[in-house]
């Protein structure tokens, strides 16, 4: 995966950075300078601003965090701002409400805080203040907050999409005692085939049980893709198309959508207009759904249902997509090095023990990932260390700044890929997903006549395909 390749560099070259700001001091050769003198002294900083968002449960053990540091340090007390949705956090600001001091954002924000010059580079403050790179997060979670040789923000939550199944429905122990393809108890992976197997099995329609639903948009189509051994972006880096029309991605898909497309294994266009998958999973009435960690406090509610998780499914290799989130360090923080002190003691193992104790979070620092606050023996999912073990299978996509813009660019033809009546046309629909998203990624791209017509006359031949 060329995303990966490039960021694992990015972070390769981080620790060179780091390790240099280590040796810097006493080893210098070069005299030291004078302090700078002022005629006066700053007056000190009497708050500062940390925003969050989330769900309420969520957002009260933030506030128990905010707590302490305005109860025990010696350092400014901080007022928190929380919003019900990274949605509704990016909206307020680029609305016009002030960033604040350290926040809590989406990798997916990156770019755009980058190109605003919003944020200060976060490692040599962190560094300074003791931070463990090195044993306490992973080179993935690392590399995801990653860009231009320095790390822009602190990883905090790494979640990536696992598969999450009603273990009523699909049962692998009677699955194996029938012959039937089924990973073996306790495995950390399974196949392609294996999930197809499972859909199949699933599927009652004397109950009214359905296999599989998978979202027909970018993040639900890419573990596959990825998989498969094709690429979702023309470039890891600086794409300037999607690439469902390569002859790789085109076969993942192929293969994907024989099982995605099968009416007898997914829900019908009237199941899913009645209710949404996540709420026919809950009713025990669907096998299996992706999601990510956020899903297990509401899925634990649910009296009577049974369920687990398992790692997204390999066509070739595993890979998978996440949901990761940072905090930030704003550029016209009121104070930086009291601002960079709050944020270690919200990066404290502490601190994250009480907000991963919620279920909401899977935490980017390792030593919490790995103890009993996340893994919660005794609660469903059993396999709650599926979340850490696939995040090494993540690929996170370009930096880019477009990805709502892109989604909704692509969504009828992601919906008629997956979902569409009649015989698919997988070369006509895929050349027209690439095509519809040049303009977004590369902003000079001017398609030539010739494209927009075989484009218009493609979408004119798609509906008139007879149905199946």
């Amino acid at each position: 995966m060329r995303v990966r390749r490039t960021a694992m560099a990015a972070v390769a070259t981080l620790g060179v950075v780091l390790a240099a700001a280590a040796c810097t001091g006493s080893d210098s050769a070069g005299p030291t300078p004078e302090p700078t003198k002022s005629s006066s002294t700053p007056p000190p900083v009497k708050h500062l601003t940390f925003g969050a968002y989330g769900p309420s449960t969520e957002m009260s053990a933030f506030r128990t965090t905010v707590e302490e540091w305005n109860a025990f340090s010696k350092g400014p007390d901080v007022r928190m701002h929380v919003w019900d949705s990274h949605q509704a956090f990016r909206k307020a600001v680029e609305s016009g409400v002030d960033l604040p001091d350290v926040f809590l954002t989406s990798r997916t924000d990156l770019r755009w805080l980058l190109d605003n010059d919003l944020t200060q580079p976060v490692d040599e403050l962190l560094d300074d203040r003791g931070v463990d790179f090195g044993d306490g997060y992973s080179r993935d979670s690392l590399q995801a907050f990653s860009a231009d040789d320095r790390l822009q923000c602190m990883p905090y939550g790494v979640s990536p999409m696992v598969v999450y199944y009603n273990k009523q429905l699909v049962d692998f122990d009677r699955m194996r005692k029938r012959g039937l393809d089924a990973p073996d108890e306790g495995a950390t992976s399974w196949s392609f085939d294996q999930f197809a197997a499972a859909a199949q099995f699933a599927s009652r329609p004397a109950r009214g049980t359905k296999g599989v639903q998978i979202d027909a948009t970018l993040p639900g189509l890419s573990p596959f893709i990825e998989s498969g051994g094709g690429s979702v972006f023309d470039d890891g880096t600086d794409p300037t198309s999607l690439d469902f029309s390569s002859d790789d991605s085109k076969a993942a898909l192929d293969r994907t959508l024989q099982l995605l497309r099968d009416p007898r294994y997914t829900l019908s266009e009237t199941e899913l207009a009645e209710a949404s998958p996540l709420r026919w999973f809950e009713r025990g009435r669907l096998g299996m759904i992706a999601g990510y960690r956020s899903l297990v406090p509401q899925l634990r509610l649910i009296p009577g249902l049974e369920w687990d998780v398992l790692p997204m499914p390999v066509l070739g290799s595993s890979a998978t997509v996440g949901d990761v989130s940072g905090l930030c360090l704003s550029k016209d923080a009121a104070s930086t090095p009291d601002a960079a002190d709050f944020m270690v003691h919200e990066l404290s193992v502490d601190s994250v023990t009480r907000v991963t104790r919620t279920g909401y979070l899977a935490p980017a620092n390792l030593e919490v990932a790995l103890s009993d606050t996340f893994l919660q023996p005794g609660r469903q999912p059993e396999t709650s260390s599926v979340f850490n073990t696939t995040v090494r299978s993540m690929d996170f996509g370009p930096l880019i700044d477009s990805w709502t813009e892109l989604e909704k660019a692509v969504e009828p033809d992601l919906e008629e890929l997956v979902h569409g009546p009649g015989i698919l046309d997988l070369d006509t629909i895929t050349q027209q997903i690439d095509e519809t998203s040049r303009p977004i990624l590369d902003p000079t791209y001017t398609p030539s006549p010739s494209a927009s017509s075989s484009t218009s006359s493609s979408a004119s031949s798609m509906s008139a395909s007879p149905s199946g």
